[in-house]
């Protein structure tokens, strides 16, 4: 039988750790963490999430600001936000919530964000600290997720062959490089696939770990995937269904219905890797909020 590995439960366990740290500075008298977001237009998801992690903030003693503007606000507008808030000192991180308005450059806006408050990891100088090992670089917040995931499920990293299905620069490359790394909780060999990869099933049924991030529902199928492997679902989609209240039904990029039986380990969708995600960012803010005060 297979375990559920539940991204809920865990992020609970991290939110009340990350609550202890947090009235522990308090009480010595120091501000509490302070994450912002910047929000720009009307998507439903990103609204939701924003809303999310203001929960998330909250719960843990954060303090959570959002700055909103309309589909419509241009580019230079954003820069000058930005930059507001790089100088701001009541401010440890802050995020741009993407997709941005197709008139809106992104990575402009990601880059204009200083290295010290890039707690999503996505500028051009955290992905290199990233991938060079400093310790100051803010890894981003989904494969961050992954390996809290992994190390509290104590699954065995070391030695692994650890399959990583997208390539991504939010989730599939940044995945493959923290489950490279020379760590305790790593030490893989990786290999990175995706759609266009020759024999693709031959080589996802090498995997003891299997990390699917390619963003095509149900894409993993049972003829794919190693008898006791590990598996990661880092997709979530929702897909019409006239049997449902909501109108629709969520599935990942793999076919659960048929290749749980088949794994040792498997991430539900939802309630896998989505919850630590957004707990991911609150512990990057609490980094930088501890480098900030030389905690």
């Amino acid at each position: 039988m297979f375990q559920i590995m539940d991204g809920k439960a865990v992020s609970l366990q991290i939110k009340d750790e990350l609550a202890n740290e947090v009235r522990g500075y308090v009480a010595r008298g120091l501000r509490p963490p302070h994450l912002a977001a910047i929000l720009v237009g009307d998507d439903g998801a990103s609204q939701t999430y924003v809303a999310n992690k203001e929960k998330s903030a909250h719960e843990v003693g954060f303090v959570s600001s959002v700055y909103r503007y309309s589909a419509n606000t241009e580019e230079e507008e954003l820069l000058r936000v930005i930059d507001f808030l790089n100088n701001d000192d009541e401010i440890d991180g802050f995020i741009v919530q993407l997709p941005l308005p197709k008139h809106i450059n992104e990575q402009n806006i990601i880059n204009a964000i200083s290295p010290a408050k890039d707690v999503d990891g996505f500028t051009a100088i955290s992905t290199g600290r990233f991938v060079i090992g400093d310790e100051r670089a803010f890894l981003p917040a989904t494969p961050m997720g992954i390996v809290n995931l992994l190390q509290r499920y104590k699954i065995e990293t070391d030695g692994k062959h650890c399959v990583v299905v997208g390539r991504s620069n939010i989730v599939g490359k940044p995945a493959a490089l923290l489950m490279a790394r020379n760590s305790k909780e790593a030490n893989c060999t990786v290999t990175i696939c995706h759609s266009h990869t020759a024999n693709l099933a031959e080589i996802t049924r090498q995997a003891d770990i299997l990390i699917v991030a390619i963003g095509k529902p149900e894409f993993i199928t049972a003829d794919m995937v190693k008898e006791g492997a590990v598996l990661v679902d880092v997709g979530i989609h929702r897909i019409p269904d006239e049997t449902k209240k909501s109108g629709f039904h969520l599935c990942g990029d793999v076919k659960h219905s048929e290749v749980d039986e088949h794994c040792s380990y498997v991430t539900p969708v939802p309630g896998g890797v989505g919850p630590l995600t957004i707990v991911s960012l609150l512990q990057n803010t609490l980094k930088a909020y501890k480098q900030r005060f030389n905690l």
